[in-house]
């Protein structure tokens, strides 16, 4: 009779720590979110012509259409980053993604800029920026960026521009407003990929 009433203080405990356990997990990716957003705020301009010069604008890859061709929120990235540099905001525009065969962001990216009349040696290709954090680490410690712009959209922009410059780069972030990418999941995952950006820098 004893072990029956341990184990149903056991079943009762667990019970009312799965609940207390969600709501910290809750209240933690809260706190994440507001922290980045709060933090990259200052650095990020409304719209293009607010952005200040700088050498580089870093261009993070996304993915492509299975024809090859720039999917709409890649297209985005491209064209913003493309306004940049025709408004002599930038003079190089960095390429960072996925090189592997399989997965080739970075010619996709390479490819749609050229068709578009921009010089190869206006472009720097970084083909292993796996995510934004490694694109930011290697914008920084490969190519040596110390000051950039940041072309992407809205709801990227906090998370980009946090990793940017906690890898030492003093970037500004410009929205790509093209197109509206609002939704549930959308927001759910990038509030997710916020919370992993925060711990790859801190852990």
């Amino acid at each position: 009779m004893p072990s029956f009433r341990r184990s149903r203080r056991v079943g009762f405990s667990a019970l009312v720590g799965i609940p207390a356990l969600v709501a910290v997990a809750v209240l933690f990716t809260v706190a994440i979110n507001l922290l980045m957003i709060h933090d990259a705020r200052p650095f990020v301009v409304k719209e293009a012509g607010q952005a200040p010069s700088a050498p580089v604008a870093i261009v993070l890859g996304a993915g492509f259409l299975p024809d090859g061709t720039s999917s709409p929120m890649l297209a985005d990235r491209l064209d913003e980053a493309l306004a940049l540099l025709r408004a002599g905001k930038v003079k190089t525009l960095l390429l960072t993604g996925d090189g592997r065969p399989q997965d080739d962001q970075v010619t996709v990216m390479r490819t749609y800029l050229v068709d578009r009349g921009v010089p190869v040696s206006d472009l720097l290709l970084d083909r292993a920026g796996l995510d934004t954090r490694e694109s930011m680490l290697r914008a920084s410690e490969v190519f040596h960026v110390k000051t950039a712009l940041v072309p992407t959209q809205g709801f990227h922009l906090a998370r980009a521009v946090y990793l940017a410059r906690a890898s030492g780069i003093k970037a500004t972030g410009v929205p790509a407003k093209f197109r509206s990418y609002r939704g549930t999941l959308a927001t759910m995952r990038e509030w997710a990929a916020r919370v992993k950006a925060f711990l790859q820098v801190h852990l």
